[in-house]
């Protein structure tokens, strides 16, 4: 299918500009090809736990297979849109697989996209179909391929990665096969050294939520590359899935991390065989990282990086505790990334990053520049080269690992007649590690009605931005230059 879309031309030259930057970077087998080789090799290793299902590596390649088959059938491969509404399952991973095999430009669709928000996704990223259960059992029904071999295009693109939608309307992340191809998760000879010490410890790598997500499907590859066995979390919160499922590792976000440590300080559960958790999202203060460590064990992996960027730096937990220092900061890059501070924020880049955003040339050109990532992430790389984040260039708030844009939310809550002026900032959260807040300033002669404004909110972007509380304010506090001064707005009360 021909790729012949306005906008499109920005991504694919700046595609070209990272491909060339990370030519020596590349393996010669194409994304997912290494997967699929793996696959191959040991046919009776499990590689699956749902439930009392367990899936050995013959099974996922022969259903791989059928899926690759009915995709074809169904005028599927390089270039073709294929959109993947899926949860967790041995028969997503295999669609998943499947997908990229053929060529496709597969893009995961986000959880709680609002109807009018997962309509204008379908159709800016041209997809031509949509794999749901339904259209997933009737592609298993296929015969197997005879012939299945990753047939991806190294400037085609790859994975369009789209964000929940909080911005207003949600972003896709472009990469292309090359990019896919250059990842060091299937290479344990060049696994940086947090991840080399990682690995050992996902024997039984707990999955949750939707394998269209970058950090989800980039650890499921390291765990199969390491020897382990992904395990369906059922029920998925923590810490019933780890003692359910004798998990030893699992990624989890800073706000459920706080949960667990609370929820081991007040009611221990048996977490003898967690290993290793990796803290997604948001960075952790040195506080409660200590806390954790303490209260959970030398378990936690603390990082950093960027759906545009993949991993950018890890640290050890043992290397934590040999070194209190090393608590502020958020690891050492690999010797395969670089990071540069320009005028105060990070700069990086990485083999398998992203090429810009679909079918957003504007957004891109601001982002993406000369094969390097612009984080908009405030920081500096220390003598020893440890990475410690400072802030953000930019307004927004981290829930649950999801990026909502303060002025998308003002925007909607400035469309109530009752709201004359709205704004929006972060507070730390125990439950989602930040929450949204609102400050309203009252229209003439209205009263503005919190339920209402959330409900708002809600229907627009989704219920990841709803703001925790609503403060009704006479006036925002100004800062010397005249703008608003978020950080001297009132405290807002939280209630159950």
């Amino acid at each position: 299918m021909a790729q012949d879309h306005a906008g499109d031309d920005d991504v694919t030259a700046e595609a070209a500009t990272t491909e060339a930057v990370t030519a020596d970077r590349r393996h010669a087998a194409v994304w997912p090809q290494p997967v699929l080789d793996l696959l191959a090799r040991d046919p009776r290793r499990p590689v699956f736990e749902d439930g009392d299902r367990v899936v050995d590596a013959g099974e996922m390649r022969d259903a791989v297979a059928r899926v690759v088959a009915g995709l074809r059938a169904a005028g599927v491969g390089p270039g073709v849109g294929v959109a993947l509404d899926l949860g967790v399952s041995p028969e997503a991973f295999a669609a998943t697989v499947a997908a990229f095999t053929v060529g496709a430009r597969v893009c995961g669709m986000p959880p709680g996209l609002a109807p009018e928000q997962r309509t204008d996704v379908l159709a800016r990223a041209h997809v031509a179909v949509v794999v749901d259960e339904a259209r997933l059992a009737w592609l298993l029904a296929s015969p197997p391929a005879s012939s299945v071999v990753a047939a991806g295009q190294p400037a085609d693109v790859a994975r369009i990665t789209w964000t929940s939608g909080t911005s207003g309307r949600p972003k896709g992340c472009v990469q292309t096969y090359a990019s896919m191809s250059a990842a060091w998760a299937p290479y344990p000879e060049q696994w940086p050294p947090a991840v080399a010490a990682l690995a050992p410890r996902l024997d039984r790598y707990l999955v949750f939520g939707s394998l269209s997500s970058h950090v989800m499907l980039e650890y499921a590859v390291l765990t199969l590359s390491a020897g382990g066995v992904l395990v369906a979390a059922r029920p998925p919160g923590f810490p019933d899935a780890i003692v359910r499922h004798r998990a030893t590792a699992s990624v989890i976000t800073v706000g459920r991390l706080h949960q667990l440590v609370r929820a081991q300080r007040e009611d221990p559960a048996d977490l003898s065989t967690l290993r290793a958790l990796l803290v997604s999202g948001s960075p952790l203060a040195p506080a409660r990282l200590t806390e954790a460590l303490d209260v959970l064990g030398p378990v936690v992996f603390h990082g950093y990086g960027q759906t545009e960027t993949g991993m950018i730096a890890m640290v050890a937990p043992e290397e934590m505790l040999a070194a209190p220092a090393v608590l502020a900061t958020v690891g050492r890059p690999p010797a395969c990334v670089d990071v540069r501070e320009r005028d105060g924020e990070l700069w990086v880049r990485t083999p398998a990053q992203a090429s810009g955003y679909w079918g957003d040339p504007r957004e891109t050109a601001g982002v993406f520049a000369d094969g390097w990532v612009r984080t908009r992430d405030l920081g500096h790389v220390d003598a020893d080269g440890y990475v410690h984040l400072e802030g953000r260039a930019r307004d927004v708030v981290i829930v649950d690992a999801q990026l909502v844009h303060a002025g998308a939310v003002e925007r909607v809550l400035e469309l109530d007649p009752a709201v004359a002026e709205a704004y929006v900032a972060a507070r730390p959260d125990d439950l989602t590690g930040e929450a949204v807040h609102a400050w309203v300033v009252a229209a003439h002669g209205q009263v503005p009605d919190a339920a209402a404004l959330r409900d708002r909110v809600a229907a627009t972007l989704g219920t990841v931005a709803v703001p925790q509380t609503v403060t009704l304010v006479d006036h925002v506090p100004l800062a010397p230059s005249g703008k608003p001064d978020k950080s001297a707005l009132p405290e807002p009360v939280v209630t159950a």
